[in-house]
C-alpha cells in the first residue's frame, strides 16, 4: 500500500502530469507507471490552486470515481481541469457534461434518444460509404497529412449528418472545435475574446438550427431534441446551443484523434497493421477498442470531492480537486495483460477511453466504435500500407492527446 500523503499540501516528490509540456512527445507512461506503482492517489501541484489537486492513475479508482457523483461532483467546479470564476462557472454548469444527478439524468434521457445502439445502425450504411470515399480520395492523392485526408473528414460528415449541419457547413464545426481546445497549443491558441466569439457563433448557428426544426420538424435528432416527446420533455434553447457545442466539439476531437493515433501505433506496429489486413471483418471491431485503450484520446477529467471520503485509502477532503487520468488506467498493469503491447485482437479489453462508467459514460460511444471500426477495414481493405514521410506533430495539451498532422504516403492495395 502506498505511503499516506499529506493532504494540506502537495508532495514534495516531483512527479509532473499537469503541465501541457509533458504531453510534447505524447503520454507520459514511464511517469504513469511510477504513480501507479508508488503514489496512485497523488497530491499534485497546481498552478490555479495552492493546495493541488489529487491525481487519481489506476484503474479501480478511476472507476470508482466516476460512478460515484453524489461523492465527486462534475458540477461543483466542472469537469475540464482548469478552475473557472463567476459568469463563466454558473453558464458551464448548464452543460450536460458538467452537471450531476438528477439535473443530468433528465437531459441525458432526452438526448439519449438520438445515441442508442439501434439509432447508431441507421447511420452505419452512410458511415461505410463516407469511408469508401475518403479513403478512395486519400489513396488517389497518395501523399500528404493523414489527419486531413482521413482522420479529420469522417467525423465532420457524420456530426454534420446526425445533427442536420449541410455538408458545406462541416468544416466551421472543424474550426469551431479547434479553437476552443486548443488553447495551450501555440498553433492553436487564442485570445479570450476570440475565443467567446467562437462560442456566440456556434450559439447562433445553434439557435437558427433549433429554431427551424421547432416550425417545421423532420425525421432527424435535433426535431427529437427541440420539440417536445410524449412526455412533454425537450431541450430549452440554451441547453440546444450548449448541446450542440458539446457534441460538436467532444465528437469531433476526440475520434479525429482515435483515428489519426491509432494509424500512427500500426505504422510503428506493422505485424499488427499486417494481422489487421489479413482479416479486417474478423478484427477490426477489436481493433477500435484497442486503439482507444492505446490513444487514450481524451487523457483526464476533474471532479470535487462534495464530502470527506478515501480512495485506495488515502482521505479525501470535502472540496478537494480530484483529477482521474483515462491514458494511465488504459495501461494498468493489474488490469491489462502487456499494456504496453499493441494487441488489436485483445479480449477482453476493459479500456475507459470511453470513461468509467457512471452518468458521464460517454454519450456518442456506440457511434465512436462504428466510425472507427469502418474506417480501419476500409483502410485494411484498400491500402497495402501507410508510409510516415515525418514525425507526427502533436496538440500541446494535458487534456486530449491529440495529433495536429502527419505526413504520410499511401501506398494502395
Amino acid at each position: 500500500m502506498p505511503e499516506k500523503i499529506d493532504s494540506a499540501v502537495p508532495n514534495a516528490t516531483a512527479f509532473d502530469v499537469y503541465s501541457p509540456d509533458s504531453y510534447a512527445a505524447g503520454i507520459p507512461h514511464a511517469t504513469f507507471a511510477r504513480m501507479r506503482r508508488t503514489a496512485p492517489v497523488y497530491r499534485h501541484a497546481d498552478p490555479e490552486r495552492p493546495d493541488g489537486f489529487w491525481a487519481v492513475t489506476r484503474h479501480a479508482e478511476v472507476v470508482r470515481v466516476s460512478r460515484n457523483p453524489e461523492i465527486f461532483s462534475s458540477r461543483e467546479r466542472l469537469s475540464l481541469l482548469g478552475e473557472p470564476e463567476g459568469d463563466m462557472l454558473d453558464t458551464q454548469r448548464l452543460m450536460m457534461l458538467n452537471m450531476d444527478p438528477p439535473e443530468h439524468s433528465r437531459l441525458r434521457n432526452i438526448v439519449n434518444k438520438g445515441f442508442t445502439p439501434r439509432s447508431t445502425l441507421t447511420l452505419e450504411d452512410k458511415v461505410r460509404d463516407a469511408c469508401e470515399r475518403i479513403v478512395a480520395n486519400a489513396v488517389d492523392t497518395g501523399e500528404g497529412d493523414f489527419v486531413a485526408m482521413c482522420a479529420a473528414e469522417l467525423p465532420l460528415v457524420v456530426i454534420a449528418d446526425l445533427m442536420g449541419v449541410p455538408q458545406v457547413d462541416r468544416h466551421r464545426l472543424f474550426e469551431w472545435s479547434n479553437k476552443l481546445v486548443g488553447e495551450a497549443d501555440p498553433d492553436l491558441r487564442r485570445d479570450a475574446g476570440e475565443a467567446e466569439q467562437v462560442q456566440m457563433e456556434m450559439f447562433g448557428y445553434a439557435d437558427a438550427l433549433g429554431a427551424a426544426r421547432r416550425a417545421c420538424p423532420v425525421d432527424d435528432i435535433v426535431s427529437k431534441l427541440v420539440c417536445p416527446d410524449r412526455d412533454g420533455q425537450e431541450l430549452t434553447a440554451l441547453e440546444f446551443d450548449l448541446f450542440f457545442m458539446l457534441l460538436a466539439v467532444a465528437g469531433n476531437e476526440t475520434t479525429r484523434n482515435a483515428i489519426s493515433g491509432g494509424m500512427l501505433a500500426l505504422i510503428e506496429h506493422p505485424e499488427q497493421w499486417e494481422r489487421l489486413r489479413a482479416d479486417p471483418a474478423g478484427l477490426a471491431g477489436t481493433a477500435a477498442d484497442e486503439i482507444v485503450r492505446w490513444v487514450s484520446p481524451v487523457n483526464a477529467f476533474k471532479r470535487t470531492a462534495v464530502q470527506d471520503t478515501e480512495l485506495s485509502g488515502q482521505p479525501i477532503a470535502a472540496g478537494d480537486k480530484v483529477v482521474v487520468f483515462y491514458a494511465s488506467a488504459n495501461h494498468d498493469e493489474d488490469v491489462f495483460a502487456d499494456p504496453y503491447r499493441l494487441d488489436i485482437g485483445r479480449d477482453p479489453n476493459p479500456m475507459l477511453g470511453f470513461g468509467g462508467g457512471g452518468p458521464h459514460f460517454c454519450l456518442g460511444r456506440h457511434l465512436a466504435r462504428l466510425e472507427l471500426e469502418i474506417i480501419f477495414r476500409t483502410l485494411a481493405e484498400r491500402v497495402e500500407r501507410v508510409e510516415s514521410l515525418g514525425p507526427a506533430r502533436r496538440m500541446r495539451s494535458n487534456f486530449l492527446n491529440g495529433i495536429k498532422d502527419m505526413p504520410v504516403r499511401i501506398h494502395p492495395a
